[in-house]
């Protein structure tokens, strides 16, 4: 440490301020819905080698703490003060940019010609072009349909606005008066950065800001190796499954090895299938990516609540992502979908850290992030990214209708919505019996449904996952149920784009999240507050709680009956999975994935769907809904034998 402790807690904690005023400035200017309500944007300061070292803690997106704007900065050339970046390119930015609408600036910072510092913006645009309106669709099968690509380049050199830029950008999108507006709050967010770093350096000069700015990172960094380190060393493994690719019926599996060892963390995702032909990719390459890390942060900071936010924390992380995986796809591979497989890489990372840590570590949240998307004939907006809940954990029931498992996204106000869309709510709240049951309680689900008020709109639902794969629980918790999408009652999957007619009424309700324990050894007294607050119904405190109610209170003898001789523990799937898993075991998927990436990049995604298909052929038409028998299980094992040579 080069400076001495209080000289460093003063500046760090400038340093921190600097970035949260840098938020404010962005999300008080703004012009989009989705930016100024719910929040989907961030600022940060990183320091002459690209790495933040300032985040801020209560606004704007939590989960990109771990990105570098080294490569996008060298990217674009020689830098000169007043100079302002441009990029949304995952594969030339260094992985900064994770998918197309997240448009991103940085502004290098000098000091009498000196670089001491860049500023970080991003924004979540409605519309960067593409096939579809804001651009992003899960059938998309290649970067050239998600929209206009920016590598890193100069938006403003020297001060002075590049306005082929500016006209290029507002020629390729559906919304660019909007994208407009939204870059100005950036510029001028990067603006408010610039301000307070002077005044920082005017007051405790550039030595001593640049000594910070390496000490601030190097003391988080022995932090977090000192929270990682309460844990037991060892190596725990988890899988887990997107419930398809939205191209093909084939489920996307997400395999994490995780090896503690003295403070040190290291993922092995090895056993992850290949990158898919629809836009379920990450671009990570093949670093501690924050879209592959971010459960690991915030295990982190569960576990040290005062460390502060940099780049410090991904450093006791190391990553092994088989190139052309889904965690580590390459080019052109469609990455708009992004944080779907971002939320499985999360659940799969809690479920392997929760067998190192399964006091700390909750059962899994709802597993979804659904930014519903109403396209009019002029507008393009997201009416509401919709989550569910979080897992319960040892001691506490998970949070209704909130995740903040990749993000911390804000709901849009009702009265907003309807202001500036063409739909009417009809209601939004949670969804009962959702939460899995457990002696503590996975969080509701939220229900969404509204009714389109004009002719000419279409509907937009990205990210929608767990309609298949529960949210698991642990220790006997129950799974959450799943999410379920609904026009005019009828169930649909997952959607590209959707037209919708006037008076078309639209419902959405996300899945709950895994309990945590035995939920026959929930205090009755909770389950009957549960039914109070609709939060579980009466036929399900007696079915998944054991809970008889008699009246408006609890049946104590009938209860004690109805929960004698039964207990449950280990992880709580449910059928769905179960029934997977019966024929494609976690051996018979490794064997499956080797096989695959045995062959060329660009013939894996066929072969692997020509596979599963033949191998389903021999299963019931619902599976995995419906369990195959013992005869269709065998068949249908000896078939994936034979096409991988196992």
């Amino acid at each position: 440490m080069k400076l001495d402790p209080v000289t460093l807690e003063i500046i760090g904690n400038k340093f921190s301020a600097l970035a949260e005023e840098m938020c404010l400035t962005l999300q008080r200017t703004s012009r989009s819905l989705y930016v100024k309500e719910t929040a989907d944007f961030c600022c940060a300061l990183a320091g002459p080698g690209g790495g933040f070292v300032a985040y801020p803690r209560g606004i704007g997106v939590s989960g990109f703490v771990g990105l570098d704007v080294a490569a996008t900065a060298e990217a674009a050339g020689p830098l000169e003060p007043g100079d302002v970046i441009i990029t949304n390119d995952p594969f030339t930015s260094g992985g900064l940019a994770t998918h197309l609408t997240d448009l991103q600036l940085v502004a290098p910072y000098f000091s009498e010609g000196e670089l001491i510092g860049y500023g970080w913006a991003f924004i979540h645009c409605s519309d960067i072009g593409g096939r579809v309106p804001s651009s992003l669709s899960p059938t998309n099968d290649e970067i050239f349909q998600e929209g206009l690509q920016i590598p890193p380049v100069k938006l403003v050199r020297a001060g002075q606005p590049n306005t082929d830029v500016e006209r290029l950008m507002a020629a390729n999108s559906r919304m660019p008066d909007a994208n407009r507006g939204d870059l100005q709050a950036m510029i001028a967010a990067l603006r408010t950065g610039r301000t307070r770093l002077a005044a920082i350096v005017e007051r405790h000069g550039v030595a001593d800001v640049l000594a910070a700015q390496e000490d601030v990172v190097d003391y988080t960094a022995a932090k977090a190796r000192a929270a990682l380190s309460t844990l037991e060393d060892g190596t725990y493994r988890f899988v887990d499954y997107l419930d398809d690719d939205a191209v093909s019926k084939v489920p996307v599996r997400i395999s994490v090895t995780a090896t503690l060892s003295q403070g040190q963390l290291h993922l092995d995702f090895t056993g992850t299938d290949p990158q898919v032909a629809a836009a379920f990719n990450i671009a990570s390459l093949g670093r501690p990516h924050a879209w592959i890390t971010t459960r690991v942060l915030a295990l982190i900071c569960t576990l040290d609540p005062a460390i502060a936010l940099n780049a410090g924390l991904v450093r006791p992380i190391s990553v092994t992502a088989p190139e052309g995986s889904v965690v580590n796809a390459l080019r052109p591979a469609a990455v708009g979908i992004r944080h779907a497989t971002a939320s499985r890489v999360n659940d799969a990372l809690g479920g392997a850290l929760g067998l190192a840590a399964p006091d700390v570590l909750p059962a899994a949240s709802s597993g979804l992030v659904v930014p519903v998307v109403v396209a009019e004939q002029d507008n393009v907006q997201v009416l509401e990214p919709m989550v569910g809940g979080t897992g319960a954990r040892a001691g506490a029931d998970g949070v209704d209708g909130r995740d903040s498992g990749i993000s911390n996204l804000a709901n849009n106000p009702v009265e907003t919505v309807e202001t500036e869309i063409g739909v009417e709510i009809l209601r939004y709240g949670l969804v009962p019996d959702s939460g899995g049951a457990g002696r503590w309680r996975g969080g509701s689900g939220l229900e969404l449904t509204f009714r389109v008020k004009g002719d000419g709109s279409r509907l937009l639902a990205r990210g929608l996952e767990r309609q298949c794969f529960r949210p698991w629980g642990v220790r006997g918790g129950g799974p959450g149920t799943p999410a379920v999408l609904q026009v005019n009652g009828e169930p649909v999957g997952k959607v590209d784009v959707l037209p919708l007619r006037r008076g078309d009424v639209v419902t959405l309700r996300t899945s709950g999240a895994g309990g945590f324990g035995d939920p026959f050894e929930r205090d009755p007294a909770a389950v009957l507050r549960d039914v109070r607050r609709g939060l579980v119904t009466r036929e399900a405190a007696e079915r998944d709680y054991g809970v008889v109610l008699s009246g408006a209170e609890v049946d104590e003898a009938a209860t004690a009956r109805r929960r004698a001789g039964r207990s449950r523990e280990g992880f709580g799937f449910g059928p769905e999975r179960e029934a997977w898993e019966s024929v494609f075991d976690i051996e018979s998927g490794d064997a499956l994935v080797r096989f695959l990436f045995t062959l060329p990049r660009h013939e894996r995604y066929r072969h692997r769907a020509d596979i599963v298909a033949a191998v389903l052929a021999e299963l019931p038409p619902e599976f995995p809904r419906v369990r195959p028998d013992a005869e269709q299980r065998e068949r249908a094992r000896a078939v994936l034998a034979s096409r991988i040579g196992a």
